[in-house]
């Protein structure tokens, strides 16, 4: 059984691949000659793809299976990778290639993160669920790396920016194979779901309220990676010692806290590491927020910690109120990741008008919305 789980392992490894977008972005910019609000567009075609794909991937997954539209999304992630690696595309061409890796990458997520429930023991799942997620923020750090690596190799340098491409490509097209050779049982509901059978999960207050907070938990996580950096130059530190100690800081804690969580979901409940994580990331980014620079180092440590679990928490426990509609709920949950798109505006807006660390009651009321979430009970949603 646990041999079945190595597979979907490697496609939440490959979907952090999609977060290097965003480093190369420069690269980019500098090929085409664009200006910075035009190479955004890179990550920027990845996370629409989120908003736009999500619900009719689960709807897909539905009919076809989750495993079916694991294949698709890795298929897809091919394609778009193969072509920046066989020759320079033009810029119209290469938006149309990383919206294409955005659209494989939200099938993976859609179909990767209730699949887990397939392949897992009786009881792993959230567990298994945690250290997926912090598999999948291996993969995000070690893309940025990997960038810069392979392009630095003479067999890849002529490449430029494309040096990371080939890579890609094969450990996707691995992926494909491994994939494919897996049997999985797949929980299935007895009538294929419709657009409306979906959306009508939102009428009931415990899905409703769970995709609410995975919209509130990413917009959070955002506006840290966006705002940690200039909050402590504020503080007096210089542009590296601000990088390297707030956003970078705050995601090697995320991925070393997603990897713990597998470990301590062994010795408690889903429901209490929930808890436990919320009231964490209120703590720490209320710290935050009062601007005493001592303790902002400690602050971004136990945000890192608190952030961690609360997607593979929060997703799990809601699947396990209604199993036979996991493909649903995943479309729904993946949609609201739209959240860090939307945020971080609020939260520019405060630190325009000044506010300083005080605008960082956006992540505060973001994470005392997931606390008294956690604070209610499991219970099974009520059948039509």
């Amino acid at each position: 059984m646990r041999f079945k789980t190595l597979p979907i392992f490697l496609a939440f490894f490959l979907m952090g691949l999609a977060d290097a977008m965003g480093p190369m972005s420069d690269g980019v910019k500098k090929q085409y000659e664009l200006s910075n609000l035009v190479a955004t567009l890179l990550p920027f075609f990845v996370f629409i793809a989120f908003a736009i794909f999500s619900i009719p991937g689960g709807l897909l997954a539905a009919r076809i299976g989750k495993k079916k539209l694991l294949l698709l999304g890795l298929g897809l992630n091919a394609l778009a990778l193969l072509v920046p690696s066989l020759q320079m595309p033009s810029f119209a061409l290469l938006l149309g290639c990383i919206f294409i890796l955005g659209i494989g990458t939200t099938f993976l997520q859609v179909a990767g993160n209730p699949i887990m429930r397939d392949v897992s023991p009786e009881g792993a799942y959230s567990r298994n669920l945690s250290f997926a997620q912090g598999i999948k923020g291996i993969g995000s750090t070690l893309s940025t790396y990997v960038v810069t690596t392979m392009t630095g190799l003479a067999l890849f340098a002529g490449m430029g920016w494309r040096g990371a491409f080939p890579m890609f490509f094969v450990l996707m097209a691995l992926a494909f194979l491994f994939v494919a050779t897996m049997k999985i049982q797949e929980a299935k509901a007895d009538k294929p779901p419709s657009l409306e059978s979906c959306l009508s999960l939102l009428k009931e207050p415990v899905f409703l309220f769970a995709v609410i907070g995975i919209f509130l938990y990413v917009g959070a996580e955002s506006c840290m990676g966006r705002f940690l950096s200039p909050t402590l130059q504020s503080f007096g530190m210089d542009v590296k010692a601000a990088s390297k100690w707030g956003p970078t800081l705050f995601l090697l804690m995320l991925t070393i806290g997603r990897i713990l969580g597998g470990a301590i979901l062994a010795v408690m409940s889903p429901r209490s590491c929930f808890r436990l994580s919320a009231l964490l990331g209120v703590l720490s980014a209320a710290v935050l927020m009062t601007g005493v620079s001592s303790l902002a180092i400690p602050a971004v440590i136990a945000a890192g910690l608190g952030f961690a679990n609360i997607w593979p928490m929060l997703f799990s426990i809601t699947i396990e109120n209604k199993p036979e509609c996991a493909n649903e709920l995943s479309g729904l949950m993946c949609m609201a990741i739209s959240g860090g798109a939307i945020l971080p505006l609020l939260m520019a807006q405060l630190v325009d008008l000044k506010w300083g660390p005080m605008a960082f009651i956006v992540p505060v009321a973001c994470f005392l919305y997931l606390l008294v979430l956690s604070l209610g009970k499991d219970r099974k949603a009520q059948t039509a």
